[in-house]
């Protein structure tokens, strides 16, 4: 499988305090991944770093096969961002806007095109000024998707964003995903994150902590589910590694009502990992 990102033993510092130490880091071709961590782990510097816009202090760092320090515009073509801060092109229409953006790449989306995928079509005579926050959000993912970048960084991208916003970006990160587009997502909605990732990693003090699939990080897959149910008795609960042979055990002893089963959820392992970080 092909890299598009490379990190090996990535470092900043900020008048001698580290941000980011000695962090290690490879991102499949196609593949969309996540990048978690609490305010101040070192995501946004990190990303900062791979798109170019902050030196390192030390490391190897290498994206579409190049170094970000060094590389020139026809690299900066192949990537888009959609950052956190929101574009202020004020009297602008987003048609406008849109095509401004457009003109910076060889070979763009229709500007239609673009302002439909992110649900602003019936707002393309709008002036920028006029839009509401989540609006100005999708018109950030449109601005970053124009140019049908090999790679997309996403920075938080649907703050602001109600949920069914949110739902139709979701379908428009499975559209890029499906074209081959790789996607580097940063997020603070841990669903968001598990609905769409391929893999991810978790960041704290600077390190990754963990790393794989939604369903396996942290040993996830590994821990011990919850069983509960109610019989004559009155209500039980039971830890145990393999519920299913537990529920076909119990069962042979008499009904369970109201049975549930459930296993630790990404936040939990989330919360645990930075929490073990500290």
């Amino acid at each position: 499988m092909t890299k598009t990102i490379t990190v090996r033993g990535l470092r900043k510092a900020y008048a001698g305090r580290a941000a980011v130490d000695g962090l290690d880091l490879a991102v499949d071709s196609g593949e969309v991944f996540a990048l978690l961590g609490p305010n101040g782990a070192g995501k946004t510097t990190t990303v900062e770093i791979l798109e170019g816009h902050r030196r390192r202090s030390g490391g190897e760092v290498s994206v579409l096969g190049e170094d970000p320090e060094t590389a020139g515009r026809a690299w900066r073509a192949r990537i888009g961002i959609v950052a956190q801060s929101v574009h202020d092109l004020a009297d602008l229409t987003v048609a406008e806007a849109v095509r401004h953006f457009a003109a910076c790449y060889p070979a763009p989306r229709l500007v239609g095109e673009v302002v439909d995928l992110v649900g602003l079509t019936e707002q393309t005579k709008s002036r920028v000024r006029t839009l509401s926050g989540g609006q100005r959000r999708r018109l950030d993912v449109a601005v970053g998707i124009v140019g049908r970048p090999e790679l997309l960084f996403l920075d938080e991208p649907t703050t602001g964003f109600d949920p069914a916003a949110r739902r139709r970006f979701w379908e428009l990160i499975r559209l890029l995903s499906s074209e081959g587009t790789t996607i580097l997502l940063t997020t603070h909605y841990l669903e968001e994150a598990e609905v769409l990732a391929d893999r991810l990693a978790v960041i704290a003090a600077g390190r990754i902590v963990a790393e794989g699939t939604p369903g396996s990080i942290g040993g996830r897959e590994a821990r011990l589910a919850t069983v509960t149910w109610s019989d004559g008795r009155g209500r039980h609960v039971e830890h145990t590694a393999d519920p299913a042979a537990f529920i076909a055990q119990r069962s042979a002893a008499g009904a369970l009502d109201d049975l549930t089963v459930t296993r630790p959820t990404l936040e939990d392992t989330y919360l645990s990992l930075i929490g073990e970080a500290r």
